[in-house]
């Protein structure tokens, strides 16, 4: 690992493979056998599990935790707080090919990479797969095992494969209780949310 500026305030494990192009922010840990490779971006007290994988040029915010082996593919976008759970994948290719249809090795020039999105707070359970280009929206849960082949709408908890919505979570992450008229409640925090269109928000008064 190159030795710069922007990645002095880390802890970078040994075994950890680190570009010298990459940003690394303050409190952040990379553990042993990751790869952050050039020009990737992780903001402050983040957690990079073991083996995980942080592609060039992906941007990922405060606060977030990619578990072990988690695949995070260019151009992804992460923005704070969210969770990407062991061997988690977010892909980047709609039409994966290993040679072009003259039977050439395909380079990075002969396609076009679509990343994921994934908004504040939103978490991603072990194993599940995020289709190249999709949306998963603010405070969403995508189950285990899961995979995403289209938008994920905020405080939707979404599973199976294809993933479907089943519930809607809240901010702490348990399934919001119905208490009608397109009202929902946190059974924890006791945070109120808005169902309208099939969309859900937060109430304006908590």
């Amino acid at each position: 690992m190159g030795s710069t500026e922007g990645v002095s305030a880390a802890r970078i494990e040994p075994s950890a493979d680190v570009d010298e192009r990459a940003e690394i922010g303050p409190g952040s840990t990379v553990w042993h056998l990751a790869q952050v490779r050039e020009h990737a971006r992780i903001g402050a007290d983040c957690i990079v599990g073991r083996g995980a994988y942080v592609g060039p040029g992906v941007r990922i915010g405060d606060r977030v935790k990619l578990q072990n082996h988690a695949l995070v593919y260019e151009p992804a976008v992460v923005e704070d707080g969210v969770f990407v759970g062991p061997a988690a994948v977010l892909t980047n290719d709609l039409y994966p090919r290993s040679v072009d249809v003259d039977g050439r090795l395909k380079r990075g020039d002969d396609w076009h990479a679509r990343g994921v999105t994934l908004r504040e707070g939103c978490s991603i359970g072990g194993r599940a797969v995020l289709v190249a280009g999709v949306t998963v929206g603010r405070w969403a849960l995508v189950a285990a095992g899961a995979v995403v082949h289209r938008d994920v709408p905020d405080f939707a908890l979404v599973a199976g494969v294809p993933a479907r919505r089943i519930k809607w979570v809240g901010r702490a992450g348990e399934p919001l209780e119905d208490v009608g008229d397109g009202r929902w409640r946190c059974p924890r925090t006791g945070e109120q949310y808005v169902e309208k269109d099939g969309l859900l928000a937060e109430a304006a008064e908590r």
